[in-house]
């Protein structure tokens, strides 16, 4: 089965073939692949697709060319907004959990990535195939290429507005102001319409806006790093590289205690806490603890009111989870510390 730049490629192939010529390859291509419904986009833009679609016994009926008379057409090009839901997560895009390190959510954050124009090389052609000469200073593109310069340009945003912050206190921000909500005020969706999931968007939608003012941030140390290190067996000769000096390494650390913005937690067979630091960057401010916790576990946030006197203060809170019953795959919450203006937000992932 041709894998989807495959059927690409294939589908740019036989679009730009004389009617003349397709029907044996149609044939041909229809009894050996099966192409995924609602697949009616090019590899490159700009281009022209057939339309087609798949019957109950897998063929693929190509609209344009088994029509006597085809006609096409062209419209002026117009900008849509307001499209919903948007966003939606992308099938291409990675799901957790992390495989190297469950303990921690991976992904950390979701941005556009879809279709998206972006300036492009002009040392090749915007498609694989062949006889493709073009060259095109811009093309749109799907991927984390493109969802990752968003994020970039917004830590460089953060950096310029708030130059004292840490690389962890900016991923914070943009994790805890992130939205997990589409435009149409509903839950974020997949690619097959169902209820996505931390595993898919991680803290959610990344919002710029009110990431420049988080008003609380998961900040971490160097010993911090150091103690993550540790609890994936590096020696005292091999910490070495990362430390000025001897590390020596904690008895009692837990990477549930890691102050990440999010909070995952593992094997709950028994009550467990976890600890968190929030420090503050906004104005002197009192936060209250809200959690959302599905009905198999009982969260509790001790103290459920953190007060801050002002900026750069931290303090620590504590989350007890208690598993109501047996927990057989990952389950989902929030945690939501807020002043009334900021809304510091951390995805719960946790599993039996």
């Amino acid at each position: 089965m041709l894998n989807q730049m495959g059927m690409m490629s294939w589908l740019n192939l036989i679009c730009s073939l004389p009617r003349t010529l397709l029907s044996p390859i149609v044939k041909q291509f229809i009894t050996t692949s099966i192409i995924p419904s609602n697949f009616g986009f090019c590899f490159s833009s700009p281009c022209v697709t057939c339309l087609f679609d798949i019957q109950n016994d897998k063929t693929c009926v190509f609209d344009a060319y088994f029509n006597r008379n085809p006609v096409a057409s062209m419209s002026p090009i117009q900008t849509e907004i307001g499209i919903e839901p948007n966003p939606v997560m992308a099938d291409f895009s990675s799901r957790g959990p992390c495989s190297i390190e469950p303990s921690i959510l991976k992904p950390d954050i979701t941005a556009p990535g879809v279709d998206v124009i972006a300036a492009f090389t002009q040392a090749a052609a915007p498609t694989p195939l062949e006889f493709d000469n073009r060259r095109v200073p811009f093309t749109a593109m799907s991927g984390t290429s493109m969802s990752g310069p968003h994020v970039a340009g917004i830590v460089g945003l953060l950096k310029a507005i708030h130059p004292d912050w840490s690389p962890a206190a900016i991923k914070s921000a943009i994790m805890t102001t992130a939205k997990t909500r589409a435009n149409n005020r509903k839950p974020i969706l997949d690619e097959k319409g169902n209820l996505a999931t931390p595993f898919a968007y991680g803290a959610g939608h990344v919002d710029p806006k009110y990431a420049a003012d988080p008003g609380l941030v998961y900040d971490l140390t160097v010993d911090e790093y150091l103690n993550f290190l540790c609890s994936h067996g590096y020696t005292p000769r091999e910490m070495q590289a990362f430390s000025e000096g001897t590390y020596v390494c904690p008895k009692n650390f837990s990477l549930a205690d890691f102050n990440y913005p999010s909070i995952t937690v593992l094997n709950i067979k028994t009550p467990v806490a976890v600890t968190r630091r929030l420090k503050n960057v906004g104005p002197p401010s009192t936060y209250r603890a809200r959690v959302k916790a599905p009905a198999a576990v009982s969260a509790v946030v001790e103290p459920a009111t953190l007060t801050f006197t002002k900026t750069g203060e931290e303090q620590t809170f504590k989350v007890a989870f208690k598993p109501n019953e047996m927990i057989n795959s990952y389950i989902f919450g929030q945690l939501t510390w807020s002043d009334g203006v900021h809304f510091v937000r951390s995805p719960l992932v946790m599993k039996g």
